[in-house]
């Protein structure tokens, strides 16, 4: 599970932003809202968490940081020597930044040891990198490594509980490379739990990743998780009787030119095409419809169908930006209580989202209020990310109303007396 996630300089992120699921002492909601770690430093983790801000606040700053992360942690061993990290993004909006490094860093609770794993980096380097391993109470450094601008190398320091060929992974990492996934890469065992909650235990649905139906696609053609997305749908809308992929066959040619002869070639071959048809029954009649004919909301369920039930099963975490997007608001808040079900949830999955649909706010026994984050962007377009328990409201607090009225902050500022937007 997701503990914490930190970042600094990244977007309009330039301050150090922190993001964490450990559950405050308030006991509403706990059996159900969050899953005991045994832990004293987080006794409970939350399964969910969702953001809140205006356009262009920083909330998918936020989860690009995240995603960025993980991309340098996954590719960054296949890095060419000298090759450049062109799409890091700092704080471009004072000089100081420009020049300052990127940070991230992640704590995670794996099959009950806690990881924190962090580093460093510029467009040309990693600058830094550590992890701290708590097997008991007292953290293990397992290795700690930093550029040292005087000599132009890396200074690495190796703690007992790393175990393996530790000077061989060292020698084999770039500057422009993670030591974490190089020694991945050559058969780190005990890293291998962290490398692989990047590689598979993070889901990010956004505008870089967006939701592709490939994968509820393949689960359709399986009779029983054919079943399950069926009953998910029919949860949603009662009409829909039944779901299925019609598969058919296609003829296609293909062209190829030989660059040399200028010889050209024509074959032809066949493509499987998949058809999603969606079976309605009601009192006056039957009816099979193809995807196409069914509003965008129920395509955007049907494909987080297959992720969710998937994330759920798994106990992965999932990140996504606008939730909220072609989905009614009673749909939103069916797909966040999937995660707070502990029959349905019982593998320790987590939901991270933004949203503009503030009536979940207030939705009952939805989120606690330790589960709520805002994200502001200051005068000097610097974002500021914050929890709603720094306003200490009562339990009781008309949350949408106070946050409309101004009372959390994370609104837009709209100066148009014309229109009547002057707040």
């Amino acid at each position: 599970m997701l503990v914490e996630f930190r970042t600094k300089n990244f977007r309009s992120l330039r301050d150090e932003q922190v993001l964490s699921f450990v559950a405050s002492t308030d006991k509403t909601l706990l059996d159900t809202h969050a899953l005991g770690t045994g832990l004293k430093a987080a006794p409970h983790l939350l399964k969910s968490a969702v953001v809140y801000g205006a356009n262009a606040s920083g909330k998918s700053n936020l989860i690009k940081a995240l995603q960025y992360m993980r991309g340098v942690v996954l590719e960054s061993a296949a890095q060419q020597p000298g090759q450049r990290f062109d799409k890091l993004q700092p704080f471009k909006l004072d000089s100081a930044s420009v020049s300052q490094p990127t940070e991230f860093e992640v704590t995670l609770l794996l099959n009950g040891v806690r990881y924190q794993y962090g580093f460093a980096m510029t467009a040309h380097r990693i600058v830094g990198e550590h992890l701290l391993v708590y097997k008991a109470f007292k953290p293990q450094r397992w290795f700690e490594r930093h550029f040292d601008t005087e000599s132009g190398k890396d200074i690495y320091e190796f703690g007992s509980g790393l175990k393996g060929a530790k000077n061989l992974w060292e020698g084999a990492t770039r500057p422009n490379a993670l030591f974490l996934s190089v020694a991945v890469q050559l058969n780190s065992d005990a890293l291998r739990p962290l490398f692989d909650w990047f590689a598979d235990g993070l889901v990010i649905f956004n505008e870089l990743s967006p939701l592709s139906p490939q994968f509820t696609l393949q689960m359709l053609k399986q009779e029983t998780p054919r079943k399950a997305i069926r009953d998910f749908l029919r949860a949603t809308d009662n009409s829909i009787a039944d779901i299925e992929v019609a598969s058919t066959q296609t003829a296609v040619r293909s062209i190829h030119f030989d660059l040399t002869t200028g010889k050209r070639e024509e074959e032809m071959g066949e493509q499987t095409l998949d058809e999603v048809k969606v079976h309605h029954t009601t009192d006056q009649g039957k009816a099979v419809f193809d995807l196409m004919d069914e509003s965008s909301g129920t395509q955007n369920l049907l494909f987080l169908a297959g992720p969710i039930l998937d994330i759920l099963k798994k106990g992965l975490t999932l990140v996504v930006d606008e939730l909220d997007t072609s989905l009614h608001t009673l749909l939103v808040q069916a797909l966040v209580r999937l995660f707070h079900q502990p029959d349905g949830n019982t593998s320790g999955a987590q939901l991270l989202f933004t949203t503009h649909d503030t009536s979940l706010l207030d939705a009952y026994g939805l989120l606690r209020r330790d589960q709520i984050w805002f994200v502001e962007k200051n005068p000097d377009q610097s974002s500021t990310l914050f929890p709603l328990t720094d306003f200490s409201p009562r339990k009781n607090e008309a949350l949408e109303r106070g946050y409309l009225q101004g009372r959390y902050g994370a609104l837009p500022f709209l100066r148009n007396p014309s229109l009547g937007l002057t707040r």
